[in-house]
């Protein structure tokens, strides 16, 4: 479950009327999420701080696969890189981009407390080559890191980001010339790379005060043309709803989706998915290969850390669809990725009996 309990920095008071998702000054969903309330939210939070099973972190070192600016520069066009939780780089017509950039030690306003991440970034910040462009899903932290941007703002060119986000990164110091922000379905062409900003189903906020004052978006990726052309789908955090099959008519298919799969839990159905509604998600946007993201580096739900690959792995058999799921820091070609080689199952420990998944939680949505 993202955290948004406290933030120092602030948010400009910024109207956008004019947007379909915007009322009374606040974004909403297409449809009315459900709101846990005090008492939910009070129990939703003892749960964690008593009741967390031991194995929702790793008992041991993860493994990374380091890079250097060197391999970047020297990696094929249409490379990608997971550098962990929703953290991508990507390198399309000769450019990189970064998704969700999250290289803090935790996900939290403190670096004292909150979720840890379970291993390093394969990769330091300074030691990346200059960024064409960073894509933002929404503005919570273990999506939008703050020490990250200030970092990264000297060599990004481009920060895009749903509305609201884009006024947080100016407030922040990042220069209003690199920053574009945009409502659902709107979007822009730079350096070759078409984005365009989709629906998704979630929440926004750092702080007690600015709920919902951003906008929340999953992501288009296309470039090339005719048969050479390259479609990537960013999920961002979602939980799973009917906007993924207007998606999918309107830019599908794609080679690859990133599909969030992770710190699900059924006290917040409706702003993560389970595993087979990211199967679901996967199929209605008409995807090729599926890479489940939101999981393996940091803990923020009560589900085993190996459970979502567990999961998924198992779903996406069952459905004949490729799994792509590389170990952080390993490169993957876009249009051929090398599929899932079970790499959390070396890094956990021996378990006695595997938890049975029950048929709700395995059995596919019906196509919708």
């Amino acid at each position: 479950m993202a955290y948004s309990i406290l933030s120092c920095a602030s948010l400009p008071a910024t109207s956008y009327a004019d947007s379909p998702q915007q009322v009374d000054g606040k974004f909403r969903n297409t449809a009315p999420r459900e709101q846990p309330g005090l008492f939910k939210t009070a129990a939703i939070m003892w749960r964690f701080a008593t009741g967390k099973p031991a194995d929702t972190v790793p008992r041991q070192a993860l493994p990374v696969q380091a890079l250097s600016q060197a391999d970047l520069l020297a990696a094929p066009d249409r490379s990608l890189w997971r550098l962990g939780h929703s953290t991508m780089l990507l390198k399309i017509e000769g450019k990189f981009w970064l998704t969700d950039p999250v290289f803090s030690e935790r996900a939290s306003p403190f670096q004292f407390l909150g979720p840890k991440r379970f291993h390093a970034p394969p990769i330091a910040l300074d030691d990346l080559p200059p960024i064409t462009g960073v894509i933002l899903s929404h503005d919570h932290y273990d999506h939008l890191d703050y020490d990250a941007i200030q970092q990264l703002a000297p060599k990004v060119a481009h920060f895009v980001a749903p509305l609201g986000v884009g006024d947080r990164l100016i407030a922040w110091g990042v220069p209003a010339a690199k920053v574009q922000q945009f409502d659902w379905w709107q979007g822009t062409t730079i350096e070759g790379l078409r984005l365009v900003a989709t629906p998704a189903q979630h929440f926004s906020g750092r702080s007690l005060s600015d709920g919902n004052r951003t906008l929340w978006a999953s992501w288009v990726l296309m470039s090339g043309q005719g048969s050479d052309q390259l479609r990537i789908f960013f999920s961002g955090d979602t939980g799973y709803f009917d906007g993924f099959k207007a998606i999918g008519e309107r830019f599908g298919p794609f080679d690859l989706t990133m599909i969030e799969t992770g710190a699900y839990d059924a006290q917040w159905p409706d702003v993560h998915m389970q595993p087979h509604e990211s199967l679901q998600a996967h199929l209605d946007v008409k995807g090729r290969h599926l890479m489940p993201i939101h999981n393996g580096t940091f803990d923020l739900a009560m589900h085993p850390w190996t459970e979502p690959f567990e999961r998924i792995t198992a779903l996406a058999a069952n459905a004949a669809v490729p799994l792509v799921a590389p170990v952080m820091g390993e490169r993957l070609d876009i249009r051929t990725p090398a599929l899932s080689k079970h790499w959390w199952r070396d890094a956990a420990q021996p378990q006695t009996a595997r938890t049975k998944m029950t048929d709700a939680q395995s059995a596919p949505l019906p196509r919708l």
